[in-house]
């Protein structure tokens, strides 16, 4: 979602905005040991800075962590970031990359210092120039809020090192091969996560919460389509899906779920929604291939 379109929340004065570092506090940035063993990939909504505002989508995302083996890295590609060729963010801690506009100051005071990946940037070189893909460097670009926002909710602790990269496409036979050359890194512990928003027109918000039929529609779509495995239906959810262009004017946060399903290799019978449900009418839903 572009922050500036949405209405953010409020906390109770006195208080300190979820991800931010208190006065005279610094928040940690230690690498703590993670698996080493095989790990899912993930597609997820990520809302907007006011997510963290929203105590059951926080607790979502939290418990969906907690499920989790703790990954050794976080690979992560964010509807907010488009280049090409494709680009690799910083390998060391940097600061976060506010790419909203007209919120609350607090906002703009969230810290998420995680510690770089630089030898998972250096895997992701060798598996995506072997294959062909170029690449390159981008070192002072920090994470996004499509990127540290949803991080902020599932590892508080900033202890996960995180390479964000950019999508140097929106075509979503592109993105599902740029997902299966990086599908070994998952056997080295990488947690790979698309973040985006299952539905997304601007148009389509709603203070109230609610939702247009054709927000529900593409939403039920997509879980079905998902249920059966129909690997061809989402590639192609641009003519097959209903109100595809109503859901998404623009598909950028729809795109990152086909990284997602190109590191499962095309293999959905793993395929779960985890979080689900609408926010402001926007579709969350947010799934898991194993």
């Amino acid at each position: 979602m572009t922050a500036s379109d949405s209405a953010p929340g409020t906390t109770a004065p006195g208080t300190t905005a979820p991800g931010t570092t208190a006065p005279g506090t610094t928040a940690p940035s230690t690498t703590a040991p993670g698996t080493t063993q095989r790990m899912p990939a993930i597609y997820l909504s990520h809302g907007a800075p006011p997510l963290a505002d929203d105590a059951l989508w926080t607790r979502q995302l939290a418990d969906w962590a907690r499920e989790l083996p703790k990954p050794k890295s976080v690979l992560m590609v964010s509807a907010h970031w488009e280049a090409a060729p494709l680009a690799l963010g910083a390998t060391s801690t940097v600061p976060l990359t506010y790419d909203f506009w007209g919120f609350e100051d607090r906002y703009y005071q969230v810290r998420y210092p995680a510690p770089g990946a630089p030898e998972l940037a250096s895997d992701v070189r060798k598996l995506l120039r072997a294959a062909g893909t170029p690449v390159e460097d981008i070192p002072d670009r920090g994470l996004d809020h499509g990127a540290y926002v949803p991080l902020v909710e599932m590892y508080p602790d900033a202890d996960v090192p995180v390479l964000q990269v950019s999508m140097p496409t929106l075509d979503p036979g592109g993105l599902y091969e740029i997902g299966r050359k990086l599908k070994p890194l998952r056997d080295e512990g990488v947690l790979i996560v698309g973040s985006g928003f299952f539905t997304h027109n601007l148009r389509a918000l709603s203070p109230d919460g609610r939702v247009q039929p054709v927000m529900a529609e593409f939403d039920h779509w997509g879980q079905e389509t998902l249920a059966r495995g129909d690997l061809d239906a989402l590639l192609d959810f641009q003519h097959r899906a209903p109100a595809a262009h109503q859901a998404h004017p623009r598909t950028e946060h729809f795109a990152p779920l086909f990284v997602t399903l190109g590191a499962s290799d095309g293999d959905l019978a793993g395929a779960r929604t985890v979080i689900d449900g609408f926010w402001l009418g926007l579709a969350k839903r947010s799934i898991q291939v194993n």
